[in-house]
């Protein structure tokens, strides 16, 4: 196996660890860094499958004690249904309208400069969000109601357009809609899971011909590096927003796009290549 493309596995891994929870769009700066790195083809498109799929397993080792009270007491635990049903309602705006065009949005979004318009604008969002008074009505995860789940679900059906943040979608929509940080965060976390194995599992079988066990150590190096990076940024966004709001990634955003727009109409980097 090629070192450079093992290098290069390394750092995508990390950065889609880094992003993937963080309201910077893990997306969004996969095409970007799989641009510059000229891993942006077909065996890309693969990859980056799995290492979501590394960065979706550290949010389930965070919360293991969580998900297994869940799938070993739905039968009997009101408040277990009740957890499962709000992960399902809120899965199902991004599922129906990523089967129904999400193969248009990638033809014609999944680029970079697009992707640092959509950073932009989505920092503004997020300023816009955290400078209105925040209502708290939802203190924790197991407070949601089926309609604040809803509400969430189709917050995070805007995170089609690359660029946006599945994250900063799911928890700044759920800051709007009432919740707590903290509840948004978590929420945000819990619900990645069914997202990103229904997401990886449909693009597996579009693309399923395109893996090769050649790949294997590619692949493992990627989805290490995803899942120890996706873990300590787990750790250290819950002990952020205890007393940080999210004012400092909208700034980062703007600055991310800034960057890929100058260099782009200064010619600094070709962007237009596929």
């Amino acid at each position: 196996m090629d070192a450079i493309l093992l290098a290069k596995a390394l750092v995508l891994g990390i950065v889609e660890g880094l992003t993937e929870f963080l309201p910077v769009s893990s997306t969004g700066h996969l095409i970007v860094a799989g641009d510059l790195l000229g891993f942006n083809d077909e065996k890309g498109t693969i990859f980056e499958i799995v290492i979501q799929t590394g960065a979706m397993l550290a949010i389930v080792w965070e919360y293991r004690a969580r998900f297994a009270r869940v799938l070993t007491g739905c039968a009997r635990d009101a408040a277990a249904r009740r957890f499962a049903l709000n992960l399902a309602i809120a899965f199902l705006p991004a599922a129906v309208l990523g089967l129904a065009v999400g193969s248009h949005i990638k033809a014609a979004l999944f680029k970079p400069l697009p992707v640092a318009i959509a950073f932009i604008a989505g920092a503004f969002v997020i300023l816009w969000a955290e400078r209105r008074d925040h209502r708290i009505r939802v203190e924790t995860v197991d407070d949601m109601r089926w309609d604040d789940a809803l509400k969430v679900g189709i917050a995070q059906a805007f995170a089609l357009i690359p660029g946006t943040s599945r994250s900063g979608a799911t928890i700044i929509g759920g800051l709007l809609f009432g919740l707590s940080r903290k509840a948004a965060t978590e929420f945000s976390f819990f619900l990645a899971v069914p997202t990103l194995v229904a997401a990886g599992a449909w693009d597996f079988y579009q693309n399923r011909a395109l893996f090769d066990a050649a790949d294997f150590n590619l692949f493992a190096v990627g989805a290490a590096a995803a899942f120890v990076s996706a873990f300590a940024c787990v750790r250290w966004l819950l002990r952020y927003i205890a007393s940080h709001d999210f004012t400092p990634f909208a700034w980062y955003r703007i600055a991310f796009g800034v960057v890929v727009l100058g260099t782009a109409y200064t010619g600094l980097v070709d962007w237009s290549h596929p």
